[in-house]
Formats: structure tokens, sequence, C-alpha cells
């Protein structure tokens, strides 16, 4: 028979780190590069190979903000630069915060003197926790393209420049934005991209799981090579995760309330210049008599 610290073990062995929390910790290792390489080579549909991690002003960790975002900007094996970022806390402007990132990359990655054909691709990847925007979907992908406004063609690159920039489009010379909303994903996980999201959205990696980095993930992600220090810092990471996650859905409901109740006075003013009187007004709204 077991006994309480052996079922524990055995619980924690099968148990994997959070990857926000990887992001912060573990996956800056070289030795675990491939996990992160398994997520982009899913992404991106082709083989991403990490040369190095890159510091930046704009990946700059403040250790002082538990809800801050974590960001990684790795250099791929073409020279082009990668950002990953992970928000947990919900924020109106991440569409433009998402903008200001790639743009300050590549400003701060070229080199005085040096000729326009010298800016590096950048791929911002946003790995949210919130309800960012309006859609249906989990993954959203953003690209730059020109288009006619009359006749709607998409502008081309010459044959000298599809040569010299060694890309098809012109699309590839921009920036490219991923954002995955993995807090909206509920369903089964049917091809490799879903079942990246399913792990990044529950922690947990099905043994059915082939998806590119998840083999890696599960060898080295698992909570069981935690030290004591780093458990019990990463379940104060998961509680303020909890916390968090409450205190998102508490506004939104106080903001569908407060709508709501805006609505029935709305609509109560509306009755009253009608010449509808008081008691019936309450009747319909449910709003009280204001003596």
């Amino acid at each position: 028979m077991k006994t309480k610290q052996e079922k524990g073990d055995g619980l924690m062995a099968n148990t994997y780190i959070r990857f926000d929390w990887a992001m912060k910790r573990l996956l800056r290792n070289k030795a675990n590069f491939g996990v992160l390489e398994g997520l982009l080579t899913t992404l991106l549909k082709e083989t991403i190979t990490i040369q190095k991690l890159l510091e930046s002003e704009s990946n700059q960790e403040d250790e002082f903000d538990k809800y801050n975002r974590v960001d990684i900007l790795a250099e791929d094996s073409k020279g082009e630069l990668i950002l990953i970022e992970v928000q947990n806390n919900n924020e109106y402007a991440y569409f433009q915060r998402m903008l200001f990132g790639t743009s300050k990359l590549v400003t701060e990655y070229i080199n005085r003197g040096e000729g326009y054909d010298k800016v590096r691709k950048v791929y911002s990847v946003n790995i949210v926790y919130f309800a960012l925007g309006s859609g249906k979907d989990t993954v959203y992908h953003g690209k730059t393209e020109f288009r006619g406004i009359h006749d709607g063609d998409i502008l081309e690159l010459t044959p000298f420049q599809k040569q010299t920039f060694k890309v098809d489009s012109v699309s590839q010379l921009y920036p490219e934005f991923y954002i995955l909303k993995v807090n909206d994903f509920n369903q089964v996980a049917k091809s490799p991209l879903e079942e990246w999201i399913y792990y990044l959205n529950t922690g947990d990696i099905p043994d059915t799981a082939t998806a590119p980095g998840l083999h890696e993930a599960r060898e080295r992600l698992k909570l069981d090579r935690m030290t004591k220090t780093e458990l019990d810092a990463y379940y104060r990471h998961l509680d303020n995760v909890v916390i968090l996650r409450s205190n998102i859905y508490t506004e939104r409901e106080e903001g569908r309330w407060e709508g709501r109740e805006e609505e029935r006075m709305a609509n109560a003013r509306k009755m009253k210049m009608k010449g509808l009187d008081n008691q019936l007004i309450s009747d319909i709204t449910g709003l009280t008599i204001d003596g």
C-alpha cells in the first residue's frame, strides 16, 4: 500500500508545468529549446530551429509584477526574429502593444547606416489567457498585404526582388502576428496545433498527443523535476493565476450587470415619456418606484 508521500510523488510525475511558468524559468535554457521549436514549427508550419535567445528592451522581465507578460525573443536559423509573449492580464490595448513590440524590434535590430534591405523579419506570437477582441476562433494570423482599391489585385514583388530577398510575396517582408486565445479552447484536440492549445490551456499533455515539441515537454516540464523552492514559487504563481481569472470574470459579470441596469433605466425613461404610470413601469422593468 502506497504512503501519502508516494501517492503525491506519483501524481507529480504525471503532472506538467504550465507553459507560462516554463517560459519564465525553464525554456530559456538551450537544452529545452526543443519545446519552443515544436510550438513554433506547429504554428508557422515550417521547421523552426532556434539559433539563440536574444535580450531586447522589449523583453525585459519585471519580477515585481506577477501578472506581467513573459517574453522570449529568439533568433531562428534564418536570422529571423521571433517574439513569444504570454499575457495573463486583461489588456484592452493589447493590439497596439503587439504593434509597438514588433516596431521596436524592427528598429532595434538594424545598425545605423545599414540599408533597408537589412530589416529583419519579425514574428510576434502572442499567447493570451483572456478574451481579446471579438471572434469565434482560437488562433488568428495577421499579415500585411497591399490590395488595389479598384481591381482588388495584390501588389507583388518583381522577379529581381524575389531573388534578392528570397521571398515570394510582399507580406513575407513584414512582421506577422499570431494570437492564440487559449482560454477559448474547450473541445477535443484533433490536430497538432489543437494539441498545443490544449496544453497551453490546461497544463496537461495527453498520452495520445504527437505534436512537435510535446514529447520534449513531457520529458523536461514534469513537476517532479522542480526543487521545493521552485515548487513553492510555482504554486504561488498558480494561485495568482486563479485570482486573476476570478477578477477578470467578476469584472466581466459586473460590466454585464451594469449594462443591463443602464438598459432598464433607459427603457423606463422612454416609458415615462410615453405617459405610462410609475407602477406599470416598475412592473415591466423590475425597477423600484423612486419616491
